[in-house]
């Protein structure tokens, strides 16, 4: 039996079938017997002979742990057609368990059922149940990789490199690793591994479906046909092989592509729900909206346990309490509680992104474009990916974009109007590009077009950042993809959009940001960013990085020298006159400056605390952030009845940082007492991108 298995898992089949022939009374036997059948696409063979087996094994008065897992295997398989065979897979996988707590493979089998079906929280500690039992088990590691990738957790990619150090062999591991390359758009090492998983197993079909994934990617045309070719010569009705292609192609916001593969996975496989899941995803995704909610019914109707479909359904359901809006360019899907309200200030800032986008990049978006605010947070993550919690606040899949409604967050926690303004031009920058563009590229330029719509608006420089910058956590612009897909540290993506955003402020200085349309262009044809840098710009990756740390250690020279190595105003021992005396000692430390500031402020000490605030604002005045000296000074002098010198620094502050609601709320007071009743009405108009249903506002 094991023998066979290997020969299995490396792809001598015919060697492997005759083995387990040679075993007709030995469960695992006759369920890789039947696997090999299922996978050569002959499924109504496979079904006849699996349920055989499970009708047998009933007839036994005792079975093992590693029979019950065989059992469970049996029902899984069987499943894919009939899901409620998925409750008998896990009764058997627990019964396995049952027999023998440390049976890791029925543990892992029972994780992988649970991940398939989008049970993660489950999955991950079954996972981790069987690396405790056994701590280098490389499928237990495999498992845990996936599970991480589900909850899009960086550490990923590392678990199953693990995997791989414990057993290089572990041809599922290396298309799983290659599957993470794909996402993050390393074509070349997706396509190594997926090599090195057939020099294992020649017919394995994933290995396979993931490396024409690769190739696809790459319009490599010849070698994605013979890839596709190969697999349906081994299995005429693999409709995973389209399916793979559907997802790939799906995370590489190819969603028109994405729907195309899926039909041709139902072609093939027409009870192929998890086919008929994608597409009705990807018909949604593009603004089919009854064509996508038919689709995943006959999907749930086939497999009521994919948790994905079910919470999707669950969200069309409740389209219903929403109001559509057709108006020019746009239908705006608003909830009709809050439609009223937010649409006049919505539809004459759509109207006027649309009309600069156009102009900006010579280019008239595909209309209609479906908008889709959402009042429930958790509404907008099953509308993103399927599950609540992932934290985003707006996405743009080209023809439809989904956001956060206002209510959705805490009060005054995001700007709408910005982000609004940053996902209209994702849909510009997928339509111009095909959907090629990078994600960093099209993130930064995103960032970047939110601050020439209102200055205020997009990213802002943060001691963090620079702190990262300048201890060299941040990656060249030729690498800059890593830090979205794989951040490497907690607050990495959060600079990373930063600095992408800082590309185009680089370009601009440089007079080439005229060039954004070409650029764009130029991924549609298929060109890498180095590709597109040569041709577009006339120089070489190594040059333009270099040319634009250059940039960077330029524009942020004195706070760059006036950071700390953290970054961040700490805690410091001692008492309040010894911070006092630090700060005097470094007056090129800004954390110091800050913190002594503050908490002399705090102590009342507001004319020590006023020199050390302005020299903290001196040496860093990009920096607007609620911790700031703007800030800081501010309350100081309204604490002071220094009107006018609090309205300078809260009109600096806002003039950089257009989230934060309390100084816009307190520089339109003092403005009204001072009676300057118009820059206080801009103020508050301002102030409705934060908070429109600001009640005290409107009034």
């Amino acid at each position: 039996q094991l023998y066979a298995d290997v020969l299995h898992l490396t792809g001598r089949l015919s060697e492997a079938e005759r083995l387990y022939s040679e075993l007709p009374d030995y469960l695992p036997a006759r369920y890789g017997l039947s696997w090999l059948t299922w996978n050569r696409g002959d499924t109504q063979t496979a079904q006849t002979s699996l349920t055989a087996l499970l009708d047998d094994a009933s007839k036994r008065s005792t079975l093992n742990a590693i029979e019950w897992t065989a059992l469970g295997n049996a029902a899984r398989l069987l499943g894919a057609h009939d899901p409620q065979w998925f409750t008998v897979a896990v009764d058997y996988y627990e019964a396995a368990l049952t027999q023998d707590a440390n049976a890791v493979p029925a543990r892992l089998a029972l994780g992988e059922l649970l991940l398939e079906k989008y049970n993660n929280q489950e999955a991950q500690s079954v996972f981790q149940e069987a690396l405790q039992r056994d701590p280098l088990n490389a499928q237990a590691l495999l498992g845990l990789a996936r599970s991480q990738h589900f909850d899009y957790a960086p550490e990923a990619q590392e678990t199953v490199q693990r995997s791989l150090e414990i057993n290089p062999n572990l041809v599922a591991a290396r298309v799983f690793l290659a599957q993470l390359y794909l996402e993050s758009e390393q074509y070349d090492s997706a396509i190594n591994e997926a090599n090195q998983a057939l020099r294992i197993n020649p017919l394995s079909l994933p290995a396979l479906s993931l490396r024409a994934a690769a190739y696809f990617l790459s319009d490599e045309e010849a070698r994605f046909e013979a890839d596709v070719q190969a697999v349906l010569a081994h299995n005429p009705r693999y409709a995973e092989l389209y399916n793979t292609l559907a997802e790939i192609a799906a995370r590489n916001r190819l969603y028109q592509e994405a729907a195309g593969f899926a039909r041709q996975a139902i072609e093939l496989d027409p009870l192929s729900w998890r086919g008929h899941g994608l597409l009705g995803l990807n018909q949604l995704r593009l603004g089919q909206i009854e064509q996508g909610i038919a689709s995943l019914e006959r999907a749930f109707e086939g497999d009521p346990y994919n948790v994905w479909i079910k919470n999707t359904l669950d969200l069309t359901d409740s389209f219903a309490d929403y109001q559509l809006t057709a108006d020019g360019p746009f239908i705006f899907m608003l909830h009709r509680d809050e439609s009223a309200l937010l649409l006049p200030y919505l539809q004459p800032l759509a109207q006027e992104a649309y009309e600069y986008y156009a102009k900006q990049y010579g280019y008239r978006a595909k209309t209609p474009i479906r908008v889709e605010f959402y009042p429930r947070s958790a509404d907008f993550s099953v509308r993103t990916a399927g599950v609540a919690g992932i934290g985003l606040l707006g996405v743009s899949f080209g023809p439809v974009i989904g956001m956060d409604s206002p209510t959705a967050r805490e009060q005054g926690s995001f700007n709408w109007g910005s982000t609004f303004w940053h996902e209209l031009a994702h849909t510009f920058h997928l339509g111009l590009s095909a959907h090629r563009v990078p994600r960093w590229f099209s993130e930064g330029l995103a960032v970047y077009e939110e601050r020439q719509a209102k200055p205020s608006w997009g990213g802002d420089p943060s001691p963090d950042f620079l702190a990262a910058y300048r201890a060299g956590k941040l990656p060249p612009v030729s690498a800059m993809n890593s830090a979205f897909v794989r951040p490497s540290y907690p607050q990495q993506i959060i600079h990373a959009y930063y600095l992408a955003s800082l590309v185009f402020d680089y370009l601009d200085e440089q007079e080439q940001i005229n060039q954004v349309p070409a650029m764009l262009q130029a991924f549609a044809r298929g060109e890498s960013v180095g590709q597109m840098l040569q041709s577009v710009l006339q120089v070489d990756e190594t040059e333009f990085d270099a040319g634009f740390d250059a940039y960077i250690r330029q524009r942020f020279a004195l706070p760059l020298s006036a950071i700390g190595q953290l970054g961040r105003i700490m805690e410091q021992p001692g008492t309040l006159e010894d911070l006092v005396l630090r700060a005097q000692w470094q007056p090129q430390r800004y954390e110091l400056q800050l913190q002594a500031g503050l908490q002399l402020l705090q102590d009342n000490d507001e004319t020590r605390a006023e020199v050390f605030l302005r020299r903290a604002q001196a040496l860093f005045p990009e920096y607007a952030g609620d911790d700031s000296a703007y800030w800081w000074l501010a309350q100081l002098y309204m604490r002071q009845e220094q009107q006018a010198a609090a309205i300078e620094q809260l009109q600096r502050m806002t003039a950089i940082n257009g989230e934060h609601l309390p100084s816009h709320l307190a520089l339109a007071r003092l403005l009204r007492q001072q009676g300057d009743f118009t820059q206080a009405s801009e103020v508050l108009e301002r102030a409705l991108y934060i908070t429109p249903f600001d009640r005290q506002i409107h009034q």
